[in-house]
């Protein structure tokens, strides 16, 4: 088998591992050629060495780079050329961000001894102000190439910030960083370094705290097309709070048992948002504005939403139509989707005269009264969409028959859903019918072909009952059981 690699002494006594002219020039750009056929003609267990392999001849050629680069530093090449530090330097040698550059030179000087006793008192490297340290430990990792950069990063950040009443055991840190690194990502060695922050620098993990509690921000603005975009950067608390409400709602929901949920991440984050507002707004605790709690308003003139049915067999609708003005954005929405808010909402008719203005107004009503609500989270629970295992929250009553249509508002004309498949089922055109006052649901033939009806509906009470029936019952008028059966 042709060799993927040659290599030179690569044992940790050489120092800095191998060389880089130890990797060869594969011809990677090609499609073809001998390394390609190298590839293809090992085992699995041979790929998986071979990959490792290569990471650590990476790390070990990345260690000589630094070595260059702390010595490149200690000559001051960057008078030569006229900049002002190393790292502008190496920024433009390499084409390679500024803060990728001042990592570099930070770690090369300080997993260089050479670079760290040269005797200069001016700070040639460019890089973030702070103390200076010594990361032999760190080099020595690098140069067996069993870490990373961006470990020696991690490490290098903390050691840094260690304030001087504990700098004498910088030398313990870094080995308790460096023995962890070998085992963990960054990511869980940055946790790890945090952690030793804050039990050897109470003081100023404090004062980081408050730094980034006033740097806390949120913005959000109405983009041309009428979508909202919202930036923020949070404090840790918040942060928390954010993440521990918004993931249990925006996890993965599929349609069917086979089809996996085919919303992306984003989209699904964004749903969780979404739920999670609907959660804010059905709550008592938020202020009230002239009398009433907040509220989603749309406005639509009736006999546009009146005339938004379906009029094919696909369930799409064909008739032209206007359009539900949101208030507090005054963005525009389709009549479809006002359809979907209003299956579960407050009406209040109003009458406007040739001017738009309001000439009457009527008394407000719920499309779905308390009473009903409440009988159909003891049939339903929170949704009853088949396989849906939504967290309690908000859950939306949703009429088969919509109340514009002539549908009655009745426990034989709805169904709770949570607000993932509400909007599933209006937007896709699902089929939902009461067989024995339980829904059921009919995919649309894009999902499945065969149209398999689907049993939903499990609210526990419900189905506790079902199964619980025959303690109910006497004894003499129980149907006889296989086990008895087989007795007799």
């Amino acid at each position: 088998m042709t060799p993927l690699m040659t290599t030179l002494d690569a044992t940790p006594a050489a120092g800095a591992g191998v060389v880089v002219s130890a990797l060869p020039a594969w011809d990677v750009s090609a499609p073809g050629g001998v390394w390609s056929s190298a590839v293809r003609s090992l085992s699995d267990e041979e790929l998986v060495s071979r990959i490792g392999e290569v990471e650590q001849r990476i790390r070990q050629a990345r260690m000589q780079q630094l070595r260059l680069i702390a010595e490149a530093d200690r000559r001051r090449l960057h008078t030569a050329c006229g900049v002002r530090s190393t790292q502008v330097w190496l920024k433009t040698l390499l084409n390679i961000d500024g803060q990728d550059a001042t990592n570099r030179v930070r770690i090369a000087t300080a997993t260089t001894p050479s670079s760290n006793t040269s005797g200069d008192s001016e700070n040639t490297t460019g890089a973030v102000a702070g103390p200076e340290v010594s990361l032999p430990a760190t080099g020595e990792a690098l140069g067996e190439g069993v870490i990373g950069l961006e470990h020696a990063r991690v490490i290098s950040r903390c050691l840094t910030r260690l304030p001087a009443h504990v700098r004498h055991q910088a030398g313990e840190v870094e080995r308790l960083l460096v023995d962890n690194a070998r085992r963990q990502c960054p990511r869980d060695l940055a946790k790890l370094a945090d952690r030793v922050r804050y039990m050897l620098d109470a003081d100023g993990a404090v004062a980081d705290e408050r730094a980034q509690f006033e740097s806390r921000e949120l913005h959000y603005a109405t983009a041309r097309d009428g979508m909202l975009v919202i930036k923020a950067r949070l404090d840790r608390e918040t942060g928390a709070k954010f993440v521990t409400a918004l993931q249990p709602l925006a996890a993965p929901r599929p349609e069917t048992d086979d089809i996996k949920d085919p919303r992306t991440v984003g989209q699904r984050n964004a749903d969780g948002l979404s739920t999670l507002l609907d959660l804010v707004l059905d709550t008592d605790g938020m202020p009230r504005t002239g009398g009433q709690k907040p509220h989603l308003t749309v406005t639509i003139d009736y006999t546009q939403l009146k005339n938004q049915l379906p009029t094919n067999a696909t369930g799409e609708i064909t008739t032209a139509g206007g359009a539900g003005m949101l208030e507090g954005t005054g963005q525009y929405v389709s009549p479809r989707t006002v359809r979907r808010i209003a299956c579960d909402c407050e009406v209040l008719p109003m009458v406007l005269g040739g001017d738009s203005l309001p000439l009457d107004v009527g008394a407000s009503q719920r499309t779905a009264p308390t009473h009903i609500r409440a009988a159909l989270l003891a049939r339903d629970g929170v949704c009853a969409f088949p396989g849906c295992d939504h967290p309690a929250g908000t859950p939306q009553a949703h009429h088969i028959v919509h109340w514009i249509d002539g549908g009655p508002t009745s426990l034989d004309n709805m169904v709770m859903l949570c607000a993932h498949h509400h909007r599933t089922t209006h937007n896709h055109h699902w089929h939902i019918e009461l067989q024995r006052g339980r829904p059921v649901f009919t995919p649309p033939a894009s999902l499945d072909p065969a149209r398999t009806p689907r049993s939903g509906g499990k609210a526990q009470p419900a189905t506790h009952h079902h199964a619980l029936r025959h303690l109910n019952t006497p004894p003499e008028s129980r149907p006889p059981t296989s086990r008895s059966l087989a007795s007799t």
